[in-house]
């Protein structure tokens, strides 16, 4: 019985790392999501190499604008959103032009730190609709834009280490997650630890062994009756012989 203890506590053990080390690379890979996305905001602020000469800021609206242009002659381009390019997008270069990176970089602190997590990942994938509409179609964008749904999907593991979790924020947008699961399950499965798994398995070994503890001296007290009842069936017929042969 004890084997079994051991046993149940080790897959316990095994199951809780298990955990931990998937819970660390989400963490680790909203940080460097984050990452990515406040270099790609710093690169646009600073220029290329940190030259302020290619920086969007040093010459607002041109490097934005050309790449607005190409993406109209990309056979790949929808065409509904080279009517949005022409009609909104271009109009309005000179705001996207700060719009863009200041959002990056906002968003790359947020993710890295944590804080607002849900509605950064949200930006983050609508951008990364615009990217891809655009004809911005590379290996970084197809891994930041998996990266995202990745966050999505790993649910309230993202806000592990999280200014979102410190200021229990993380409830407010895990809503949709926490009505699709029982909290009563949730509230038990956090305040099950190791040493309440050892206790129940510890009273069920002592259960058991009382149990046989107590078969055991059924046992011997039938037994014991039994003697009895054969020695007193026996004297009885050992009397009565005596008697017919006197």
């Amino acid at each position: 019985m004890q084997k079994v203890v051991k046993a149940a506590v080790h897959a316990a053990d095994r199951n809780t790392r298990e955990k931990h080390v998937f819970q660390y690379l989400v963490v680790l890979m909203r940080i460097l999501f984050g990452i990515g996305w406040l270099l790609a905001g710093v690169t646009k602020m600073l220029g290329k190499g940190g030259s302020a000469g290619h920086s969007w800021f040093a010459q607002p609206g041109v490097f934005l604008h050309d790449y607005l242009i190409k993406a109209l002659d990309k056979p790949n381009v929808p065409d509904f959103y080279k009517l949005f390019i022409e009609e909104v997008a271009i109009k309005q270069v000179w705001v996207l032009n700060y719009a863009i990176p200041i959002t990056q970089v906002l968003i790359g602190l947020f993710l890295i730190l944590g804080f607002m997590t849900l509605p950064s990942i949200l930006t983050c994938l609508f951008m990364h609709i615009n990217f891809l509409f655009s004809g911005n179609i590379n290996l970084l964008s197809i891994v930041l834009y998996t990266s995202a749904f990745g966050l999505l999907l790993s649910g309230k593991q993202t806000y592990m280490l999280s200014l979102d979790q410190y200021f229990k924020l993380d409830h407010l947008f895990n809503w949709h997650i926490n009505k699709t699961k029982d909290p009563t399950s949730n509230t038990l499965k956090e305040n099950f630890s190791q040493n309440d798994l050892k206790r129940l398995l510890q009273d069920s070994i002592n259960e058991i062994s009382n149990s046989v503890e107590r078969a055991h001296i059924s046992q011997n007290e039938r037994i014991e009756q039994f003697i009895t009842y054969i020695q007193e069936t026996h004297y009885g017929e050992n009397s009565r012989s005596d008697k017919k042969i006197i």
